[in-house]
C-alpha cells in the first residue's frame, strides 16, 4: 500500500488526475486553483499548509483499504484538523445540500399524489439530522480536540456519540436516491431528474469519506492526545527522556 499513496514530490495535478475528487478537497485547504507544475510540497508550501496533514486527509479520501497507524498521526502536524473538518460541514451546509433540495423541491411540486411530499418530508428528515450531526461534532467533539492539542486537560473526556451515528446517515443518503428513480414518474423532468441523482451520489460519496476522515484520523488522534496527557502517559514519557 505504502508505494502507492502520495508523495510531497508528486504534482498536485496528478494527484488529481489519479482521484477527480480531491477538487473538492482544495477549497477546505485553502488552496486556489492555478498551481500549475508545482508539487504538492511547493503549493502546500505557498499556502501555508503542513504537507503531511494533506497528504494524510488525501491519502485516507483516496484510499479505501489505507490505514495510518498512531506513529504516523503523532508524527504528523494536526493543527489544521478542525479547521478542515469545520470547512467540510460548511461546503455541505451552505451549498451542496441547499443546492440539491432545489432542485429536489422543483421535482416534487411537479409530481401528482402524495409521492412529491414523501420526498421532501425524507430530504427535510435527512438534513436536519446531518446538521445536527455536525453541530453535535462542533460543540462537543472539536473544542475536545482543540483542548488537548492545547495541552489544556479537555472538559468532557469522551467524543460525543455522533461518530457512531454515521452509518446512519450513510444509509439515508443512499436511500434517497433509490426513492427518487423508483417511485417518482419517469415523465417528471427526466433531465433534471438525472441530474439530481447523481449530485445525491456524489455528496453520499464525499461524505462517507469524510466519515473515513474522522474515524481514522480524528478518534485516533483524540484518544492518543487523551492518553498521552494522562498521569500514566507523563510517567511514560519522562522514563523515555531518562533513557536518553
Amino acid at each position: 500500500m505504502n508505494d502507492k499513496l502520495f508523495t510531497p514530490r508528486m504534482k498536485l495535478a496528478d494527484l488529481i488526475k489519479a482521484n477527480h475528487n480531491i477538487m473538492l478537497l482544495l477549497p477546505r485547504f485553502g488552496i486556489p486553483l492555478g498551481f500549475g507544475e508545482k508539487s504538492v510540497r511547493e503549493v502546500c508550501t505557498a499556502h501555508n499548509v503542513p504537507v503531511d496533514f494533506m497528504l494524510l486527509i488525501c491519502n485516507v479520501y483516496t484510499f479505501d483499504d489505507y490505514l495510518p497507524d498512531i506513529k504516523q498521526l503523532a508524527a504528523t502536524d494536526m493543527r489544521p484538523l478542525v479547521h478542515y473538518l469545520k470547512e467540510s460541514h460548511k461546503y455541505y451546509t451552505l451549498e451542496r445540500l441547499p443546492h440539491i433540495e432545489a432542485h429536489l423541491h422543483h421535482i416534487a411540486d411537479r409530481v401528482e399524489g402524495k409521492y412529491g411530499q414523501i420526498l421532501k418530508q425524507f430530504y427535510a428528515d435527512f438534513r436536519n439530522e446531518i446538521e445536527d450531526h455536525f453541530k453535535a461534532e462542533e460543540e462537543c467533539d472539536f473544542p475536545i480536540l482543540l483542548s488537548l492539542q492545547n495541552g489544556e486537560k479537555a472538559k468532557k473526556t469522551a467524543m460525543s456519540h455522533s461518530h457512531n451515528s454515521h452509518g446512519g446517515l450513510v444509509d439515508k443518503m443512499n436511500d434517497l436516491p433509490q426513492i427518487v428513480y423508483k417511485y417518482l414518474p419517469g415523465n417528471v423532468l427526466p433531465e433534471e431528474t438525472t441530474e439530481l441523482v447523481f449530485d445525491i451520489l456524489q455528496l453520499s460519496s464525499d461524505i462517507q469519506k469524510h466519515a473515513l476522515i474522522e474515524d481514522k484520523i480524528l478518534i485516533p488522534y483524540v484518544n492518543w492526545l487523551e492518553t498521552k496527557q494522562s498521569p500514566e502517559g507523563r510517567v511514560e514519557r519522562k522514563k523515555e527522556r531518562g533513557k536518553k
